[in-house]
């Protein structure tokens, strides 16, 4: 018996690394037929929405991406034209509502579906803080989140890091109804929990050895490592620009993803490449580099610090959304707060005195942060949510 899924999200990017993109591409070897319903806009990622990007994603995942035009938007949050028409169309066995506190609450309200309904929870809470969130909350707390409570409208909400849970309860979520879904590596003991850590794919990413040093006349310097799919400030990239004022003559920065203008105004010390869409080339630098600085202000899980750990490279982030997830040991890495520039170089020039590069992740974790660990979770989550756990899916 074949299984019909259909994911919503607001905005989809199809090379993206997010929740949604995995749940779809772990669909694609077992009898669910896989949809997609988002915006027409990529506005957050991208200028302009490319159709041959998503016909490849369609390719690679076996699945179909529905894009509709919003017919109203509020702080981020859209009404997708003819939704829940599209929905019956599709006729699916269950929907998996990414987000949570959007119009799609005020729809599903006035309607009776003869499908499961699933709900998510990745709010950065960061990213929640815009001017409208004191009324959103207040509004949210009095009229949805009460009727929420009360009835099984929703089959389950599940929040997928510490950050989402808190969320969930200034927005007046029960926690009976709270399911922790955690993507990383800390959990809260007092809710029930299925952990799906997002995976890295650890044949790729792993300690390679490389001439990345020697290409870019490196030699013995001690490298401080930033990668990000688009620099600005949320990312941390004014944190690079002030920290390259104070390094020696034998420390660098080298930052990935940089865009041709940015690397134009880049100082002597610091080294910009271009994105790479090649897994090993960034698993080549990870390697080569000494520490992996992450100073993002604004993050759901950057899997990011995964790829760098399981490159065998040191890692410090801020403890910024599910950041503190991402860490898998003491050995490994590091949250600290949103500080100075001096703080974070006199932990960078610790780190550097000791000469401390980062454990190399014994087996057993490697399997855990692994891409086909988190896929045969999402399986069993699957199955739990259609069949109650008692039937497996088959794979074609």
């Amino acid at each position: 018996m074949r299984v019909k899924i259909v994911h919503v999200e607001d905005f989809f990017d199809p090379e993206a690394g997010y929740q949604v993109n995995e749940m779809v591409m772990v669909s694609k070897d077992y009898d669910i037929d896989s949809y997609i319903i988002t915006c027409n806009s990529v506005r957050p990622f991208h200028k302009n929405l490319s159709v041959e990007k998503d016909r490849e994603f369609e390719a690679k995942t076996g699945s179909t991406v529905i894009r509709l035009p919003a017919i109203f938007e509020y702080s981020g949050r859209l009404i997708l034209k003819g939704l829940f028409r599209k929905i019956r169309e599709l006729n699916p066995d269950l929907v998996f509502f990414h987000g949570i506190g959007d119009f799609k609450d005020l729809q599903l309200f006035g309607r009776r579906p003869n499908y499961v309904v699933v709900r998510d929870c990745h709010m950065s809470w960061a990213a929640a803080r815009n001017r409208f969130r004191r009324v959103f909350y207040a509004f949210y707390r009095r009229t949805f989140a009460p009727v929420i409570n009360k009835t099984d409208r929703y089959k389950v909400i599940f929040a997928t890091s510490l950050e989402a849970v808190d969320y969930l309860r200034h927005i007046g979520i029960s926690d009976s109804k709270i399911e922790y879904l955690p993507l990383g590596f800390n959990f809260l003991k007092e809710y029930p929990v299925k952990v799906i850590p997002n995976g890295v794919d650890t044949s790729i990413f792993k300690p390679t050895p490389s001439d990345f040093r020697e290409r870019f006349g490196l030699g013995g310097k001690f490298i401080i490592l930033g990668v990000a799919n688009v620099w600005d400030r949320r990312k941390g990239f004014d944190y690079f620009l002030e920290l390259s004022k104070y390094l020696s003559n034998d420390e660098v920065i080298v930052l990935v993803g940089m865009s041709d203008k940015q690397i134009k105004m880049l100082p002597r010390n610091i080294i910009g490449i271009k994105r790479t869409n090649s897994a090993k080339e960034l698993a080549e630098i990870y390697s080569a580099a000494n520490v992996f600085f992450n100073p993002t202000l604004e993050d759901n899980y950057p899997t990011v610090n995964l790829e760098a750990q399981a490159c065998g490279t040191y890692v410090i982030t801020f403890d910024s959304g599910g950041a503190r997830e991402t860490i898998v040991s003491q050995e490994s890495g590091m949250t600290i707060k949103p500080c100075s520039v001096q703080y974070i170089l006199d932990l960078i020039r610790t780190l550097k005195s000791t000469g401390k590069k980062g454990v190399i992740i014994d087996s057993s974790m490697r399997t855990v942060i692994s891409h086909q660990f988190m896929l045969s979770s999402y399986i069993d989550l699957y199955e739990e949510l259609y069949y109650g756990g008692d039937i497996k899916f088959v794979r074609d």
